[in-house]
């Protein structure tokens, strides 16, 4: 059906509050994904999603296949793990990851001929793609295909996919929204999958609304990225799949804001979209999906965005899970000399490190380097009282007060200004005259949160 007049929708093409932040895309956008050569190990955490951790079943000194698992899932929120290199599996070890999360990891020694180049490339998100006879599918099969090839939601919030699309009596899924909005800045990872994997994505975002039993299939993908809509249009004529062109705006991309901008419906807070009748995943995601219904294979490679002006050729790149950043930097040149700091994402909702053998794992959908003069910022003051914050906070919330609440500790009032609801977009801290580290603060009261309900 193609692309249609945003009217054609219930909802407005965009959401309520939220800023304009310098997109900063330009370092990345037209540069074509490349395939990283194989690297001589990979380091696989055993917790790369929500949820529980996955079990080793492998130990050292065996040999492995490229795509063999090495983890076993074993909860229902859990994801399998496979390795993306044929090798011998080393000691177990324990890895730092960028949120400061200390994990034990599966370390695999590459030996032998790895599957590399354009074969690659087209064995994950190339060559061809099916449209029709998606019934032939069972919606059971759809899932544990799923939840065998290990995907998880590839967005960054790397929650389990196998969950989202199983059938269920209880709740009633009408409208599945396949996220391309990437609006977190200096990002282009999902924009280089739209113009160059758009068949995947086509198919995936099929079959995951067949297993949801979706009445309706919407793409969303913001404005600014026109040569994508026009591709996904093209590429959805004759299947049930419309794409709509949203207003461009941070964070158009969380889910509970893209359900009101397309649909006009409002997720509950603590809720889900489930609350509303609907299910969303991520481009990404839905290019996964594809791979691991059709050709049964596992999430084993994503692709990434190597950005920002910290690194001397930025570039988009399908790598390995666990291959460490420091050989990522080298395959894109190094860095800057006036590289200054390294963030797991990108620079509103990612997480800084400094480790370079930190491993990509499923979730991380970028790198982001920063030089020194983009991280000038004026010395921190008082609170003015300017409400801006408030103003542009997408979940109706006084970051202040949850600021406040967690620098004095205090977690009753916290709870009460509903410091669970913030998803950390970081609008308030980017709004702030004051310079206050709110989302920072923010993350500390969660944390204090929690340690109460432990006790």
């Amino acid at each position: 059906m193609g692309l249609k007049k945003f009217n054609d929708f219930p909802g407005r093409g965009t959401f309520s509050h939220g800023i304009h932040p310098p997109d900063n895309k330009n370092f990345s956008a037209e540069n074509s994904i490349e395939v990283m050569p194989s690297p001589g190990k990979v380091v696989l955490p055993l917790l790369q999603s929500i949820g529980a951790p996955c079990e080793p079943v492998v130990k050292p000194k065996q040999k492995v296949e490229f795509g063999e698992m090495v983890g076993k899932g074993m909860g229902f929120v859990s994801a399998s793990l496979h390795t993306p290199i044929s090798g011998q599996v080393q000691k177990m070890s324990v890895t730092t990851l960028p949120s400061g999360r200390h994990l034990p990891s599966i370390t695999i020694k590459a030996e032998g001929e790895q599957v590399s180049g354009r074969e690659l490339f087209d064995d994950i998100i190339g060559g061809i793609w099916p449209k029709e006879n998606i019934q032939d599918y069972f919606t059971d099969t759809i899932s544990k295909a799923i939840s065998d090839a290990g995907v998880v939601g590839l967005g960054g919030a790397a929650f389990p996919t196998h969950v989202k699309v199983m059938p269920s009596d209880k709740i009633v899924i009408d409208t599945l929204i396949i996220n391309g909005c990437e609006c977190e800045p200096y990002l282009t990872t999902d924009y280089r999958l739209m113009v160059e994997a758009p068949d995947a994505i086509i198919t995936g975002a099929l079959l995951a609304g067949y297993a949801v039993s979706a009445k309706e299939i919407i793409i969303g993908v913001e404005d600014n990225k026109p040569e994508a809509i026009k591709i996904l249009q093209e590429k959805s004529k004759g299947t049930d799949i419309r794409v709509a062109a949203l207003q461009t705006k941070y964070p158009q991309g969380s889910e509970k804001q893209l359900i009101q901008a397309l649909l006009n419906r409002e997720v509950p807070l603590g809720g889900l979209p489930g609350d509303v009748g609907t299910a969303m995943s991520n481009v990404g995601t839905i290019a996964a999906i594809a791979r691991g219904v059709v050709r049964e294979k596992p999430l084993t490679h994503r692709v990434i965005s190597v950005t920002g002006p910290g690194i001397v050729n930025p570039k988009n790149l399908l790598v390995p899970i666990g291959v460490s950043i420091g050989e990522i930097f080298d395959f894109c040149g190094g860095l800057t000399k006036d590289a200054a700091r390294l963030i797991s994402g990108g620079p509103m909702m990612g997480f800084a490190f400094s480790d370079l053998n930190t491993p990509v794992t499923k979730g991380t959908s970028g790198i982001t380097v920063l030089t020194h003069d983009d991280l000038k910022r004026e010395h921190e003051t008082n609170c003015v009282r300017c409400g801006r914050c408030v103003d542009v906070c997408p979940m109706n919330l006084v970051p202040t007060r949850l600021a406040m609440a967690a620098r004095y500790k205090n977690v009753e009032l916290a709870q009460k200004y509903n410091i669970m609801g913030c998803f950390e977009c970081g609008c308030c801290t980017f709004i702030c005259p004051a310079n206050l580290k709110l989302v920072q603060l923010i993350r500390t009261g969660k944390a204090q949160v929690a340690a109460s309900q432990k006790k």
